[in-house]
């Protein structure tokens, strides 16, 4: 029997009605695992390939010949905005079989929850701090609730593979699943995994079931890419000299920007008139800069407004404004965005993406270039690469126009390779060790430690974290009286420790800034991390406002409209660069090979860099002098491993080289004074890297490397060995500099 016949008879109904001639590749792959095995399932599929329905038509049949006697799906997202929007889609499907569709997150009515826990059943979604609250305020209740899970399906998995995030999903599930005592199926739906099969072990661990990972056949995607490079005044990059040879040709521009425009986003203002596009950022800074600045464009040339925004410190009402603007087809608005708008959410027919400078990783490029081509034509992505022009007494570092070849590397390391970043699972969590402490006390009341120690210890994503260290966090966290010891010698959640778990903030394992909401008279325009004095101006939601008064108790702002442009703070966005990107960054600048995407200033300024790295002799050695004692050291490697180098130059060879003024442009290239020759410096560095060390000794004395959320509660000498240990890759480090010798 073929999977179309398999399927229940409202499904075959519901692909008659969607007038659908036949099942994609996905949709095959995805039935046979299901129906014909009892594994796991990866299913990894180009943007907008069905992944969705090709994972649930199969779970909804089974549910349907076999209803769950409790929740029989749970579906795990990582926003909001994304089980919002397959709410409908899922509703739609699952209606002539009433099988029932329950959403639970911070935005949902608690009416609606109310009705779920009478009478549990059909499928739940949710999110990964919503699930953590169940754990924590329903604990009683999830036998019933979970009892007969099924299917667990996690979308855009690929988001939880690198941080406390993903594990602490993993965490909860773990912890669900004995709970309830059900053994449900895991299902992980994702466009951008480069390593199917490590991917496919993060989803299985402690499943107890390994992972169908099927080869789905996409066919051929097509792409249209362009990458343009300007300085922000000219002459611009090539000005004056004819078109390197094979130069796409420039679209015809629909209007001008404004005389006095910043070249970029005065190309990107010129690009977007007429037409439905989103314009990413990298930070949420930049996009409130990118905004105010495209809608002072549309005031200056005397046009409506045609720039929204849409980032995480915006509240629900303005981002929810801009996405059902981008589902409208008939509008001609773009929207400036970050992260909030990479993921799978559904808003309609895009035109085109613009990316200002480059994304920090391949999975990001790939995210958003998915964004668009979602109904039948190619996806689309402009990069817009922007930067000052080189001083005239610049060293040969700010020679390197690094964003443009970083967004070149990104895109070759694709189109080549299908390398997508790997999952991180060598790190020691101590800050997720100590919220999954705290969470399962606060659900589970008292238990002895050894207790505690087997439910948290036994969590798959702990198992580099030794019982010596978790009663190294017990005793710590007994003595800032965040757990209490009982009179029968078991544990619970301290007074101190109280305070912490009953917040609503406790459910997030990400870090959060001290937050502001931010309004204008009635309205609630979104949050600021530490307001300024009374009038002083700030900027959010793309306007400038001027704070008319703060409440420090309520955590508000009150503030009123004024024009102008500031910069916006919202916190640090930290790049994690891997180093098969800086590795590819060198041999863009070492190979002469020419890419069809670049349009002409950008190819004029990749020419002129490649010329500074020949004429320097970089592509021949790492170490370059700049002039006397001045030297610069590009090791190309990624953030964790530039970061472990940068210590170990400093602590464990800047005496012996007499190495002085060191300063880091994180993760291109080191700067420094030393007193050695070249071949001096690479035989004390080999010698160095040669001897054994702990990894300890690359964390300055009296350093308190605190990274994640709950670091803060964690004994100083486990946060000390957790960044030692799971975030400096000391082992990547010592492997270039051998690699030197």
């Amino acid at each position: 029997m073929n999977v179309f016949e398999r399927y229940a008879p409202f499904i075959q109904d519901y692909i008659y009605r969607s007038g659908w001639q036949s099942l994609r590749g996905v949709q095959n792959a995805a039935g046979e695992a299901i129906f014909n095995t009892d594994q796991n399932l990866l299913l990894t599929a180009s943007t907008a390939s069905g992944k969705t329905e090709a994972a649930f038509f199969p779970i909804l049949t089974l549910l349907d010949e076999s209803p769950s006697s409790s929740i029989g799906v749970l579906y795990i997202a990582p926003l909001k905005a994304l089980i919002n929007d397959q709410f409908g889609r899922l509703n739609e499907l699952c209606e002539e079989a009433h099988i029932p569709v329950h959403r639970w997150h911070g935005d949902v009515a608690q009416t609606r929850k109310r009705k779920l826990l009478k009478k549990p059943g059909g499928i739940l979604q949710i999110t990964p701090e919503s699930l953590e609250s169940l754990m924590i305020n329903k604990h009683m209740e999830i036998p019933s609730l979970f009892g007969d899970l099924r299917f667990i399906v996690i979308d855009e998995i690929h988001s939880l593979l690198r941080g406390d995030r993903g594990m602490q999903t993993f965490c909860l599930i773990e912890r669900l699943t004995k709970l309830a005592g059900c053994t449900p199926r895991r299902v992980g739906l994702s466009a951008t995994i480069g390593n199917p099969q490590a991917a496919g072990e993060f989803l299985a661990a402690g499943s107890g079931r390994g992972t169908a990972v099927p080869r789905c056949e996409g066919g051929n995607e097509v792409w249209r890419l362009s990458m343009e490079h300007f300085f922000n005044t000219p002459p611009q990059a090539g000005e004056g000299k004819p078109a390197p040879a094979g130069t796409p040709a420039l679209e015809p521009a629909t209007d001008k920007a404004p005389a006095a425009a910043d070249p970029g986003l005065g190309y990107i203002f010129e690009h977007t008139r007429g037409k439905k596009c989103l314009v990413f950022t990298n930070s949420r800074e930049e996009c409130e800069s990118v905004c105010q600045i495209l809608r002072q464009y549309c005031e200056a040339k005397h046009e409506p407004e045609r720039f929204l925004i849409h980032h995480g410190n915006l509240s629900v009402s303005y981002r929810e404004s801009a996405e059902d603007e981008m589902r409208d087809d008939d509008s001609l608005m773009s929207v400036c965005a970050t992260a909030t708008l990479e993921l799978g959410i559904d808003i309609g027919r895009l035109e085109r993406a613009f990316h200002v400078d480059a994304p920090f990783t391949v999975s990001g490029f790939l995210q958003r270039m998915g964004r668009t081509g979602r109904r039948g034509t190619p996806s689309e992505m402009w990069f817009v690469m922007r930067e000052a022009h080189p001083e005239p007494r610049a060293m040969l570092p700010d020679m390197i126009p690094w964003y443009l070849i970083q967004g070149i590397a990104l895109v070759q390391l694709y189109l080549e390779e299908r390398f997508v970043e790997p999952p991180r699972t060598d790190r020691l969590p101590f800050s997720l060790l100590y919220h999954q402490t705290m969470s399962t006390l606060a659900s589970c009341g008292e238990m002895t430690p050894a207790e505690l120690a087997s439910r948290v210890l036994s969590l798959s994503c702990f198992r580099r974290i030794t019982q010596d260290d978790y009663r190294t966090l017990l005793r710590h966290l007994l003595n800032i009286d965040h757990i209490n010891r009982t009179e029968h010698g078991g544990l619970i959640v301290g007074i101190t420790g109280e305070r912490i778990t009953n917040n609503y903030k406790f459910y997030a394992v990400f870090q959060e800034n001290i937050e502001y909401s931010v309004r204008s008279g009635s309205e609630e325009l979104g949050t600021i991390v530490q307001p300024p004095p009374i009038g002083e101006k700030i900027a959010i939601a793309g306007r400038v406002w001027v704070v008319e008064e703060v409440d420090r108790q309520k955590h508000e702002v009150y503030c009123n409209l004024v024009k102008g442009n500031i910069p916006a703070y919202f916190g640090d966005c930290p790049g994690d660069i891997h180093t098969r990107v800086l590795e590819r960054m060198r041999g863009v600048l070492s190979e002469q090979k020419r890419y069809p995407y670049l349009m002409r200033h950008a190819a004029a300024r990749l020419a002129d860099a490649r010329d500074w790295f020949g004429k320097s002799g970089m592509g021949a050695k790492p170490l370059i002098c700049l002039g006397g004692k001045m030297w610069a050291l590009f090791p190309w490697l990624g953030s964790y491993a530039f970061l472990a180098l940068e210590r170990f130059l400093k602590i464990k060879c800047a005496s012996r080289l007499g190495l002085r003024g060191l300063s880091s442009a994180r993760p291109y290239y080191l700067q420094f004074t030393m007193e050695k020759s070249p071949e001096e410096f690479f035989q004390i560095v080999a010698e160095e890297a040669a001897q054994e060390f702990d990894p300890l000794e690359l964390v300055y004395p009296g350093e308190i490397p605190a990274f994640e959320k709950y670091d803060e509660y964690v004994p100083e000498e486990l946060v000390r060995k957790g960044f030692a240990l799971g975030v400096l890759d000391t082992e990547g480090m010592k492997k270039r500099v051998k690699e030197w010798g």
